[in-house]
Protein backbone atom coordinates (compact mmCIF):
# COMPACT_ATOMS: atom_id res chain seq x y z
CA UNK A 1 0.00 0.00 0.00
CA UNK A 2 1.50 3.33 -1.07
CA UNK A 3 1.99 6.14 1.40
CA UNK A 4 -0.33 9.14 1.26
CA UNK A 5 1.49 12.12 -0.31
CA UNK A 6 2.29 14.90 2.14
CA UNK A 7 0.67 18.24 1.43
CA UNK A 8 3.44 20.75 2.15
CA UNK A 9 2.85 24.43 2.83
CA UNK A 10 6.03 25.30 0.98
CA UNK A 11 9.67 24.42 0.42
CA UNK A 12 13.01 25.70 1.71
CA UNK A 13 16.74 24.96 1.60
CA UNK A 14 18.18 23.26 4.66
CA UNK A 15 21.86 23.23 5.65
CA UNK A 16 22.60 20.46 8.11
CA UNK A 17 25.12 21.47 10.72
CA UNK A 18 27.35 18.46 10.09
CA UNK A 19 27.38 18.50 6.27
CA UNK A 20 28.20 21.43 3.96
CA UNK A 21 25.36 20.59 1.57
CA UNK A 22 22.07 22.37 0.87
CA UNK A 23 19.05 20.06 0.85
CA UNK A 24 15.60 20.91 -0.48
CA UNK A 25 13.01 20.19 2.23
CA UNK A 26 9.24 20.30 2.45
CA UNK A 27 7.84 22.60 5.15
CA UNK A 28 4.56 22.18 7.02
CA UNK A 29 3.05 24.61 9.49
CA UNK A 30 2.01 22.93 12.74
CA UNK A 31 0.15 24.60 15.61
CA UNK A 32 3.30 24.77 17.71
CA UNK A 33 6.08 25.03 15.14
CA UNK A 34 7.51 24.04 11.75
CA UNK A 35 7.88 20.49 10.44
CA UNK A 36 10.87 20.01 8.13
CA UNK A 37 10.58 16.96 5.87
CA UNK A 38 13.99 15.91 4.56
CA UNK A 39 14.32 13.50 1.60
CA UNK A 40 15.33 10.76 4.03
CA UNK A 41 14.70 10.08 7.69
CA UNK A 42 12.13 11.35 10.14
CA UNK A 43 10.88 14.95 9.96
CA UNK A 44 12.51 17.59 12.13
CA UNK A 45 10.39 19.78 14.37
CA UNK A 46 11.35 23.35 15.21
CA UNK A 47 9.04 24.91 17.86
CA UNK A 48 7.85 28.47 17.33
CA UNK A 49 9.28 29.52 20.69
CA UNK A 50 12.79 28.34 19.72
CA UNK A 51 12.97 29.84 16.24
CA UNK A 52 15.53 32.59 15.72
CA UNK A 53 16.33 34.63 12.61
CA UNK A 54 19.91 35.45 11.67
CA UNK A 55 20.22 39.17 11.21
CA UNK A 56 21.52 40.54 7.89
CA UNK A 57 21.65 37.04 6.40
CA UNK A 58 18.69 37.29 4.00
CA UNK A 59 16.96 39.93 1.93
CA UNK A 60 13.82 41.66 3.15
CA UNK A 61 11.61 39.00 1.56
CA UNK A 62 13.40 35.99 3.05
CA UNK A 63 14.56 34.53 6.35
CA UNK A 64 17.53 32.49 7.48
CA UNK A 65 16.37 30.55 10.53
CA UNK A 66 17.99 28.42 13.18
CA UNK A 67 16.51 26.62 16.14
CA UNK A 68 17.62 27.18 19.70
CA UNK A 69 17.78 23.41 20.10
CA UNK A 70 19.89 22.99 16.93
CA UNK A 71 22.28 25.91 16.80
CA UNK A 72 24.37 24.71 13.83
CA UNK A 73 21.68 23.97 11.20
CA UNK A 74 20.12 26.65 9.01
CA UNK A 75 16.82 26.95 7.12
CA UNK A 76 16.79 29.31 4.12
CA UNK A 77 13.17 30.36 3.72
CA UNK A 78 11.99 32.41 0.71
CA UNK A 79 8.33 31.44 0.34
CA UNK A 80 6.44 34.70 0.95
CA UNK A 81 3.46 33.11 2.74
CA UNK A 82 5.66 30.97 4.97
CA UNK A 83 7.92 33.92 5.79
CA UNK A 84 4.90 35.98 6.78
CA UNK A 85 3.48 33.13 8.88
CA UNK A 86 6.80 32.60 10.68
CA UNK A 87 7.12 36.30 11.46
CA UNK A 88 3.65 36.26 13.03
CA UNK A 89 3.98 32.92 14.87
CA UNK A 90 7.51 32.91 16.32
CA UNK A 91 7.49 35.16 19.40
CA UNK A 92 11.26 35.27 19.86
CA UNK A 93 12.25 35.41 16.18
CA UNK A 94 14.24 38.62 16.51
CA UNK A 95 15.42 38.13 20.07
CA UNK A 96 18.97 39.24 20.66
CA UNK A 97 21.53 37.36 22.70
CA UNK A 98 21.93 38.21 26.39
CA UNK A 99 23.32 41.69 26.69
CA UNK A 100 26.96 42.08 27.58
CA UNK A 101 28.70 45.12 29.04
CA UNK A 102 29.31 47.65 26.28
CA UNK A 103 33.08 47.29 26.27
CA UNK A 104 33.03 43.50 26.12
CA UNK A 105 30.31 43.63 23.47
CA UNK A 106 32.31 45.99 21.28
CA UNK A 107 35.44 43.89 21.70
CA UNK A 108 33.62 40.69 20.77
CA UNK A 109 31.85 42.35 17.86
CA UNK A 110 35.01 43.80 16.37
CA UNK A 111 36.80 40.48 16.78
CA UNK A 112 33.94 38.60 15.15
CA UNK A 113 33.73 41.01 12.23
CA UNK A 114 37.48 40.84 11.67
CA UNK A 115 37.45 37.04 11.81
CA UNK A 116 34.56 36.70 9.39
CA UNK A 117 36.07 39.25 7.01
CA UNK A 118 39.38 37.40 7.04
CA UNK A 119 37.67 34.09 6.33
CA UNK A 120 35.39 35.37 3.57
CA UNK A 121 37.68 37.78 1.73
CA UNK A 122 41.16 36.39 2.38
CA UNK A 123 41.17 32.73 3.34
CA UNK A 124 38.33 31.53 1.12
CA UNK A 125 39.83 32.83 -2.16
CA UNK A 126 43.20 31.39 -1.15
CA UNK A 127 41.47 28.04 -0.77
CA UNK A 128 40.70 27.91 -4.51
CA UNK A 129 43.75 25.80 -5.35
CA UNK A 130 43.13 23.43 -2.45
CA UNK A 131 39.42 23.15 -3.27
CA UNK A 132 40.26 22.30 -6.87
CA UNK A 133 42.24 19.32 -5.62
CA UNK A 134 39.51 17.98 -3.34
CA UNK A 135 36.47 18.85 -5.46
CA UNK A 136 34.84 15.51 -6.34
CA UNK A 137 34.91 14.60 -10.05
CA UNK A 138 31.11 14.54 -10.23
CA UNK A 139 30.96 18.04 -8.79
CA UNK A 140 33.65 19.31 -11.15
CA UNK A 141 31.80 17.75 -14.12
CA UNK A 142 28.50 19.34 -13.06
CA UNK A 143 30.27 22.68 -12.71
CA UNK A 144 31.63 22.38 -16.24
CA UNK A 145 28.31 21.21 -17.71
CA UNK A 146 26.46 24.18 -16.26
CA UNK A 147 29.14 26.64 -17.35
CA UNK A 148 29.10 25.22 -20.88
CA UNK A 149 25.38 25.92 -21.17
CA UNK A 150 25.85 29.44 -19.80
CA UNK A 151 28.65 30.21 -22.26
CA UNK A 152 26.54 29.07 -25.22
CA UNK A 153 23.90 31.57 -24.14
CA UNK A 154 26.46 34.35 -23.66
CA UNK A 155 27.89 33.83 -27.15
CA UNK A 156 24.53 33.39 -28.88
CA UNK A 157 22.59 36.06 -30.72
CA UNK A 158 18.90 36.98 -30.79
CA UNK A 159 18.15 34.86 -27.73
CA UNK A 160 19.51 31.77 -29.51
CA UNK A 161 22.35 29.66 -28.15
CA UNK A 162 25.45 29.42 -30.34
CA UNK A 163 25.27 26.27 -32.45
CA UNK A 164 27.50 23.29 -31.67
CA UNK A 165 28.93 21.83 -34.89
CA UNK A 166 28.10 18.18 -35.49
CA UNK A 167 29.61 17.25 -38.87
CA UNK A 168 30.24 13.48 -38.59
CA UNK A 169 33.59 13.44 -40.42
CA UNK A 170 34.83 16.33 -38.32
CA UNK A 171 33.59 14.73 -35.10
CA UNK A 172 35.41 11.52 -36.01
CA UNK A 173 38.63 13.44 -36.70
CA UNK A 174 38.41 15.25 -33.36
CA UNK A 175 37.68 12.03 -31.48
CA UNK A 176 40.78 10.46 -32.98
CA UNK A 177 42.92 13.47 -32.06
CA UNK A 178 41.51 13.54 -28.52
CA UNK A 179 42.35 9.87 -27.94
CA UNK A 180 45.92 10.43 -29.12
CA UNK A 181 46.42 13.54 -27.00
CA UNK A 182 45.17 12.17 -23.68
CA UNK A 183 47.68 11.30 -20.95
CA UNK A 184 48.63 7.69 -20.38
CA UNK A 185 47.05 7.72 -16.93
CA UNK A 186 43.25 7.82 -16.82
CA UNK A 187 41.46 11.07 -16.00
CA UNK A 188 38.55 11.07 -13.50
CA UNK A 189 36.13 12.15 -16.25
CA UNK A 190 35.98 11.95 -20.05
CA UNK A 191 37.34 14.77 -22.20
CA UNK A 192 34.62 16.19 -24.46
CA UNK A 193 35.54 18.47 -27.36
CA UNK A 194 32.95 20.95 -28.63
CA UNK A 195 33.19 23.12 -31.74
CA UNK A 196 31.13 26.33 -31.58
CA UNK A 197 29.88 27.78 -34.87
CA UNK A 198 31.31 31.23 -34.16
CA UNK A 199 33.83 33.47 -35.95
CA UNK A 200 35.92 34.00 -32.82
CA UNK A 201 39.50 32.74 -33.12
CA UNK A 202 39.71 31.14 -29.71
CA UNK A 203 39.89 27.96 -27.68
CA UNK A 204 39.58 27.30 -23.96
CA UNK A 205 38.94 24.55 -21.42
CA UNK A 206 36.24 24.25 -18.76
CA UNK A 207 36.11 22.31 -15.50
CA UNK A 208 35.20 18.66 -15.80
CA UNK A 209 36.92 17.84 -19.10
CA UNK A 210 35.24 20.19 -21.59
CA UNK A 211 37.40 21.72 -24.35
CA UNK A 212 35.90 24.38 -26.62
CA UNK A 213 37.19 25.14 -30.12
CA UNK A 214 35.68 27.88 -32.27
CA UNK A 215 35.05 27.55 -35.99
CA UNK A 216 37.04 30.75 -36.45
CA UNK A 217 40.16 29.04 -35.12
CA UNK A 218 39.73 26.04 -37.44
CA UNK A 219 39.13 28.36 -40.40
CA UNK A 220 42.30 30.32 -39.63
CA UNK A 221 44.51 27.24 -39.29
CA UNK A 222 46.58 26.47 -42.37
CA UNK A 223 47.01 22.80 -41.53
CA UNK A 224 45.72 20.21 -39.06
CA UNK A 225 48.83 20.32 -36.88
CA UNK A 226 48.03 23.90 -35.83
CA UNK A 227 44.59 22.88 -34.57
CA UNK A 228 46.05 19.74 -32.98
CA UNK A 229 48.71 21.74 -31.14
CA UNK A 230 46.14 24.15 -29.70
CA UNK A 231 43.96 21.19 -28.71
CA UNK A 232 46.93 19.53 -26.99
CA UNK A 233 47.61 22.74 -25.07
CA UNK A 234 43.99 22.95 -23.84
CA UNK A 235 43.98 19.28 -22.86
CA UNK A 236 47.11 20.09 -20.87
CA UNK A 237 45.07 22.63 -18.91
CA UNK A 238 42.41 19.95 -18.30
CA UNK A 239 45.00 17.46 -17.06
CA UNK A 240 46.43 20.07 -14.69
CA UNK A 241 42.90 21.15 -13.56
CA UNK A 242 43.69 24.78 -14.37
CA UNK A 243 40.10 25.63 -15.45
CA UNK A 244 38.74 24.53 -12.08
CA UNK A 245 41.26 26.60 -10.12
CA UNK A 246 40.63 29.61 -12.37
CA UNK A 247 36.86 29.18 -12.03
CA UNK A 248 37.07 29.13 -8.25
CA UNK A 249 39.28 32.20 -8.18
CA UNK A 250 37.02 34.10 -10.57
CA UNK A 251 33.92 33.07 -8.62
CA UNK A 252 35.32 34.84 -5.57
CA UNK A 253 34.20 34.34 -2.02
CA UNK A 254 30.51 33.92 -2.83
CA UNK A 255 31.18 31.24 -5.42
CA UNK A 256 33.61 29.31 -3.26
CA UNK A 257 31.16 29.36 -0.38
CA UNK A 258 28.50 28.11 -2.77
CA UNK A 259 30.70 25.13 -3.60
CA UNK A 260 31.24 24.47 0.07
CA UNK A 261 27.46 24.11 0.30
CA UNK A 262 27.30 21.76 -2.67
CA UNK A 263 26.25 24.34 -5.28
CA UNK A 264 28.24 22.70 -8.09
CA UNK A 265 25.80 23.37 -10.91
CA UNK A 266 23.77 26.33 -9.65
CA UNK A 267 23.89 29.90 -10.79
CA UNK A 268 25.95 31.12 -7.84
CA UNK A 269 29.25 29.98 -9.34
CA UNK A 270 28.35 29.92 -13.03
CA UNK A 271 27.25 33.54 -13.05
CA UNK A 272 30.69 34.68 -11.93
CA UNK A 273 32.91 32.61 -14.16
CA UNK A 274 31.43 32.12 -17.65
CA UNK A 275 33.03 35.28 -19.07
CA UNK A 276 36.23 34.67 -17.11
CA UNK A 277 36.74 31.24 -18.68
CA UNK A 278 36.07 32.49 -22.22
CA UNK A 279 38.95 34.94 -21.71
CA UNK A 280 40.98 32.69 -19.43
CA UNK A 281 44.27 34.21 -18.38
CA UNK A 282 46.32 31.65 -16.51
CA UNK A 283 49.52 32.21 -14.62
CA UNK A 284 52.88 31.95 -16.33
CA UNK A 285 53.50 28.64 -14.57
CA UNK A 286 50.15 27.21 -15.71
CA UNK A 287 50.70 28.26 -19.33
CA UNK A 288 54.21 26.84 -19.33
CA UNK A 289 52.99 23.54 -17.89
CA UNK A 290 50.24 23.29 -20.53
CA UNK A 291 52.78 24.08 -23.27
CA UNK A 292 55.13 21.41 -21.95
CA UNK A 293 52.31 18.88 -21.89
CA UNK A 294 51.52 19.75 -25.51
CA UNK A 295 55.17 19.43 -26.56
CA UNK A 296 55.49 16.04 -24.88
CA UNK A 297 52.26 14.51 -26.16
CA UNK A 298 52.78 15.82 -29.70
CA UNK A 299 56.30 14.40 -29.75
CA UNK A 300 54.99 11.09 -28.40
CA UNK A 301 52.52 10.91 -31.29
CA UNK A 302 55.06 11.91 -33.95
CA UNK A 303 53.52 15.37 -34.52
CA UNK A 304 55.68 18.47 -34.75
CA UNK A 305 55.45 20.55 -31.55
CA UNK A 306 56.58 23.59 -33.55
CA UNK A 307 53.01 23.93 -34.84
CA UNK A 308 51.94 25.56 -31.58
CA UNK A 309 54.51 28.32 -31.82
CA UNK A 310 54.16 28.88 -35.57
CA UNK A 311 50.38 29.21 -35.27
CA UNK A 312 50.62 31.73 -32.45
CA UNK A 313 53.32 33.70 -34.23
CA UNK A 314 51.40 33.86 -37.50
CA UNK A 315 48.15 34.92 -35.82
CA UNK A 316 49.98 37.58 -33.86
CA UNK A 317 51.41 38.94 -37.13
CA UNK A 318 47.99 38.88 -38.83
CA UNK A 319 45.78 40.12 -36.00
CA UNK A 320 48.12 41.83 -33.58
CA UNK A 321 46.55 42.28 -30.16
CA UNK A 322 43.04 42.71 -31.52
CA UNK A 323 40.85 39.90 -30.30
CA UNK A 324 40.29 36.29 -29.45
CA UNK A 325 43.04 33.83 -28.70
CA UNK A 326 45.86 36.20 -29.58
CA UNK A 327 44.42 39.05 -27.52
CA UNK A 328 44.69 36.74 -24.53
CA UNK A 329 48.05 35.22 -25.45
CA UNK A 330 49.78 38.33 -26.71
CA UNK A 331 49.10 40.10 -23.45
CA UNK A 332 51.14 37.45 -21.70
CA UNK A 333 54.66 38.77 -21.05
CA UNK A 334 56.23 35.38 -21.79
CA UNK A 335 54.59 34.78 -25.20
CA UNK A 336 57.80 35.21 -27.19
CA UNK A 337 59.60 32.74 -24.92
CA UNK A 338 56.75 30.28 -25.33
CA UNK A 339 56.89 30.56 -29.12
CA UNK A 340 60.63 29.89 -29.06
CA UNK A 341 60.15 26.98 -26.64
CA UNK A 342 57.76 25.34 -29.10
CA UNK A 343 60.38 25.53 -31.82
CA UNK A 344 63.08 24.26 -29.48
CA UNK A 345 60.95 21.20 -28.66
CA UNK A 346 61.40 19.92 -32.22
CA UNK A 347 63.94 17.10 -32.27
CA UNK A 348 66.71 17.40 -34.84
CA UNK A 349 66.61 15.05 -37.83
CA UNK A 350 63.14 13.81 -36.89
CA UNK A 351 60.54 13.15 -39.56
CA UNK A 352 57.15 14.18 -38.24
CA UNK A 353 53.82 12.96 -39.60
CA UNK A 354 50.78 15.23 -40.11
CA UNK A 355 48.22 14.72 -37.36
CA UNK A 356 45.37 14.16 -39.84
CA UNK A 357 45.13 12.78 -43.36
CA UNK A 358 43.95 15.19 -46.07
CA UNK A 359 40.49 13.60 -46.00
CA UNK A 360 40.28 13.91 -42.19
CA UNK A 361 41.48 17.51 -42.34
CA UNK A 362 38.82 18.44 -44.88
CA UNK A 363 36.20 16.76 -42.68
CA UNK A 364 37.33 18.82 -39.68
CA UNK A 365 37.26 22.04 -41.72
CA UNK A 366 33.68 21.24 -42.76
CA UNK A 367 32.49 20.25 -39.28
CA UNK A 368 30.15 23.24 -39.09
CA UNK A 369 28.59 22.67 -42.50
CA UNK A 370 24.88 22.06 -42.16
CA UNK A 371 23.44 19.23 -44.22
CA UNK A 372 22.25 20.39 -47.62
CA UNK A 373 24.35 23.57 -47.67
CA UNK A 374 27.53 24.44 -49.51
CA UNK A 375 30.57 25.17 -47.38
CA UNK A 376 34.05 26.11 -48.49
CA UNK A 377 36.58 26.21 -45.63
CA UNK A 378 39.09 29.03 -45.54
CA UNK A 379 42.74 28.34 -46.43
CA UNK A 380 41.84 25.46 -48.71
CA UNK A 381 40.79 24.90 -52.32
CA UNK A 382 38.92 21.94 -53.74
CA UNK A 383 41.10 18.84 -53.51
CA UNK A 384 39.59 17.42 -56.69
CA UNK A 385 41.68 19.36 -59.20
CA UNK A 386 41.54 18.52 -62.89
CA UNK A 387 44.12 18.67 -65.59
CA UNK A 388 43.38 22.32 -66.34
CA UNK A 389 44.08 23.42 -62.79
CA UNK A 390 46.99 25.72 -62.14
CA UNK A 391 50.16 23.84 -61.46
CA UNK A 392 50.62 25.74 -58.21
CA UNK A 393 47.07 25.32 -56.97
CA UNK A 394 46.82 24.26 -53.34
CA UNK A 395 45.40 20.90 -52.30
CA UNK A 396 45.08 19.48 -48.79
CA UNK A 397 48.12 17.28 -49.49
CA UNK A 398 50.22 20.24 -50.68
CA UNK A 399 48.96 22.36 -47.77
CA UNK A 400 50.01 19.76 -45.19
CA UNK A 401 53.38 19.04 -46.82
CA UNK A 402 54.26 22.74 -47.05
CA UNK A 403 53.13 23.29 -43.47
CA UNK A 404 55.48 20.56 -42.26
CA UNK A 405 58.32 22.31 -44.05
CA UNK A 406 57.37 25.69 -42.54
CA UNK A 407 57.39 24.18 -39.05
CA UNK A 408 60.86 22.73 -39.61
CA UNK A 409 62.01 26.18 -40.76
CA UNK A 410 60.35 27.76 -37.71
CA UNK A 411 62.43 25.58 -35.40
CA UNK A 412 65.64 27.08 -36.76
CA UNK A 413 64.54 30.74 -36.76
Amino acid sequence: MSETPIDFDGFADFAHGHRAVLTRVGVRRAPTGLELHLPEGAPLFWPWAELRALRDQADRDGLVLFCKGDMVSRLFLRDAELVDHVRRSAPALGRRATKLPLGRLALRASGAVASVAAIIFVLVPLMAAQLAEILPPDGEKALGDSTLAQIREVLGEADLEVRTCQGPEGQAALAGLRDRLLPEEALPYPVDIHVFDHDLVNAFALPGGHVILFRGLIDEARNPDEVTAVLAHEIGHVVNRDPTRDALRSAGSIGVLGLLFGDFAGGTVVLFMANQLINASYSQAAETAADEYAHQVLTREGISPAALGSFFERLKEEYGDAEGLIAHLSSHPQLEKRILAAGAAVAADTQYTPSLTPVEWRGLQAICREEGTDYEPLNETDDETDGDADEGAETPERDIDEATGRQQEFKHK
